[in-house]
């Protein structure tokens, strides 16, 4: 496959030609969207949870879901990214490394593709994807380690959505990042022929870099590639030095459409939301939250209940069909005309020697 057509942001995959490792990696087959589908998706979820959330209130107090406002779409979208940057604020806290900042954000915005914030809140989501994070980069710290210096929090926090977290990443830890991509971007610069000699790189590339982490609360990763995110970051910093290393490529296209829309894109959505903003809809989830998510509320407890008593029937199954295994005939059933009637198998009469 070529340069430019791996560069078109969502271009079909073709099976019959040569793929890059990266087109064969699960971020590249199951985690790549279009903006339109991201939109429905976040949508269709949104409003999954209102008729869920809904429905649990008014099992409670019948009418009481009416004066309820309800966490828009684009509300659980602003709250999860105002978590995003508590994960940059940790990993500076515990000099984590750029890698784990990166994956754990991924984890994060992974999540909240399959689940909403009214089900389950970002903060422990976001301790808990931050921690998942260190694992899966081969940088674990053991859990009271962790959970010791980070305020109100404590070990059963993480580990109650661990397995939670992971399921909804289809277990699959494998992230491809672009400030990996710009680090092969500033390698290729460095040998290139040619290039400009007064472009001051460290600084170009310290500004690249800047880039990339505003582009982590954009979309950018879920919609383009790393490699189209790294360039269109060089780009904002040095056109030129862009420029030059498209052209060395034979990519110098790019430029006409993918490169602008992620710029404008990080231009657009890569800054953090409003604090009083946030405020405001994590005030209002308190009183949205799924009750059936909120230990100790009768829609909690009734759900508790309607899960001991199917786990009840379950063990009693399992046991009854222990009890008729264990009264079964060892040796077989009673056999009439060489079938058996009460368990067993059936002979064969015939002697075949």
């Amino acid at each position: 496959m070529t340069w430019s057509k791996r560069l078109s942001p969502n271009a079909p995959v073709d099976n019959a030609s040569h793929h890059s490792i990266y087109e064969s990696s699960s971020q590249f087959l199951h985690w790549r969207f279009s903006p339109e589908q991201l939109t429905a998706i976040r949508e269709s979820l949104n409003r999954a949870a209102v008729n869920v959330i809904r429905d649990a209130i008014e099992g409670d107090e019948p009418g009481s879901s009416q004066s309820i406002l309800f966490l828009t779409a684009s509300e659980e979208h602003a709250l999860v990214k105002h978590y995003i940057t508590k994960v940059s604020q940790l990993c500076a806290h515990f000099r984590f490394s750029e890698e784990v900042e990166a994956t754990a954000i991924t984890y994060l915005k992974r999540f909240y593709l399959k689940n909403t914030v009214m089900d389950w809140h970002p903060k422990n989501v976001m301790l808990t994807a931050l921690f998942l994070a260190l694992k899966t980069t081969n940088n674990a710290i053991s859990l009271d380690d962790y959970t010791a210096n980070i305020p109100k929090t404590v070990p059963s926090d993480v580990l109650d959505l661990e397995f939670l977290v992971a399921q909804s990443l289809g277990f699959e830890f494998a992230v491809w990042h672009a400030h990996r991509a710009v680090w092969g971007l500033q390698l290729d610069l460095q040998t290139l022929p040619g290039l400009d000699p007064s472009l001051d790189l460290d600084n170009i590339f310290s500004d690249v870099i800047t880039q990339v982490r505003s582009s982590r609360l954009t979309d950018a990763e879920l919609i383009y590639t790393p490699s189209q995110i790294a360039l269109a970051c060089l780009a904002s910093s040095s056109s030129a030095a862009a420029q030059s290393w498209a052209h060395s490529k034979g990519v110098s296209s790019i430029f006409d459409s993918v490169i602008p829309s992620i710029q404008d894109l990080i231009a657009q959505s890569g800054i953090p939301p409003e604090v009083g903003v946030v405020k405001g809809i994590d005030k209002r989830l308190r009183i949205c939250k799924n009750p059936e998510k909120v230990k100790g509320s009768k829609a909690w407890e009734r759900r508790e209940k309607e899960r001991e008593e199917r786990a009840r029937i379950k063990r009693e199954k399992k046991a009854e069909e222990t009890r008729k295994a264990m009264e079964a005939d060892p040796f077989g059933g009673e056999l009439v005309d060489g079938n058996v009637i009460s368990g067993g198998m059936p002979l064969d009469d015939d002697d075949d020697d």
